[in-house]
């Protein structure tokens, strides 16, 4: 079987400055989420060095795009039956997907992603906001038809589930913007102080690193955890803990909207191989090679640089979608 070139070498592309079985394995499954992500956003527009201007209003008007008959035919009938593509985010992480102003509106470039599909297809988009831990059990169940919210493909995934990939998977680190950390592997994090979602995969990389550091007679990091996104960031600025590891856009978005954090390190979400960020469906229903055909015509015609534009993630974009499956996978997060 050959591994889908998309996983083989991430085909990345700059479009501007800048820029994650069942209840035994959870963890694995569910191990891309920053758990409690809901970062607080001051105001319905915040000006980002990067030249974003996030807007945080319920009101979004989204980027749009045209229905294509041929593609909305090839919808399962199933699926297509209720005129709705139901989609599960978590709303947990700026400014992948979050609350806006209102404290009810979900928003962020993985619902405007979510959007586009919905429009090529010709559905309209029912979004679903969910426990980052329940997206498995609700897709497997069918209450949820499509996850976008940061989901790695992986092992045990694959197993699962269906995928049609649509932008890179990095984790970031994050530190007082004071600080002198350069981290590009275990021996970067040796004695740390970091904090880490439990159940991660960020957590997974870590403690596979503590293992090479303490085989190499090197002080480990010392893992903290934190039940929300505001209590590990109020940790790092007070310095109770040294280094946060997070998802990548999240990262990027508080080190160009505070002047007190800045990144200092990234490393692929499937190290030590290399994974990507994809729209998660149900094994075998038929929907995600759709979904991957639409993601397709979205790159195509422009509407996906424009929303990866929007939200600072243009570092993370692929040049092509492609459907990953257990028959075609070949390795990622082990």
């Amino acid at each position: 079987m050959s591994q889908p070139s998309a996983l083989r070498n991430p085909r990345l592309r700059t479009l501007a400055v800048l820029p994650a079985v069942v209840l035994a394995s959870m963890a694995v499954l569910t191990g891309c989420s920053d758990p409690g992500a809901q970062a607080a956003v001051a105001g319905q527009e915040t000006a980002a060095a990067n030249g974003v201007v996030y807007n945080s209003s319920p009101e979004q008007n989204r980027i749009r795009a045209q229905k294509d008959s041929a593609l909305a035919a090839k919808v399962p009938a199933a699926i297509a039956e209720d005129g709705k593509l139901t989609v599960g985010t978590t709303a947990g992480s700026v400014p992948l997907s979050f609350h806006a102003t209102d404290n009810k509106t979900p928003i962020g470039s993985e619902l405007d992603l979510a959007q586009l599909v919905a429009d090529k297809l010709g559905l309209e988009l029912d979004v679903q906001v969910t426990a980052w831990e329940n997206w498995p059990l609700k897709t497997q169940s069918g209450d949820l038809e499509v996850v976008f919210s940061n989901v790695g493909i992986n092992a045990d995934r694959v197993k699962l589930f269906d995928f049609s990939t649509y932008r890179a998977a990095f984790m970031g680190f994050e530190a007082k913007s004071t600080s002198s950390y350069d981290i590009k592997g275990s021996a970067d994090i040796s004695g740390l102080r970091i904090s880490v979602g439990s159940g991660t995969n960020q957590e997974k990389i870590l403690l596979a690193w503590n293992k090479e550091l303490e085989a190499a007679g090197k002080a480990p990091a010392q893992l903290q955890y934190y039940s929300s996104d505001a209590d590990t960031i109020l940790a790092l600025g007070s310095g109770r803990t040294d280094v946060n590891i997070t998802p990548y856009p999240s990262a990027v978005y508080r080190a160009n909207t505070r002047d007190d954090l800045k990144i200092v390190g990234k490393v692929n979400a499937g190290w030590p191989n290399e994974t990507l960020v994809a729209a998660t469906t149900l094994k075998d229903n038929g929907l995600a090679p759709v979904i991957t055909d639409a993601l397709n015509e979205v790159i195509k015609d422009g509407s996906y640089a424009k929303v990866l534009n929007r939200w600072g993630l243009s570092e993370e974009a692929l040049t092509d979608s492609e459907t990953v499956t257990e028959s075609n996978y070949t390795g990622a997060t082990k």
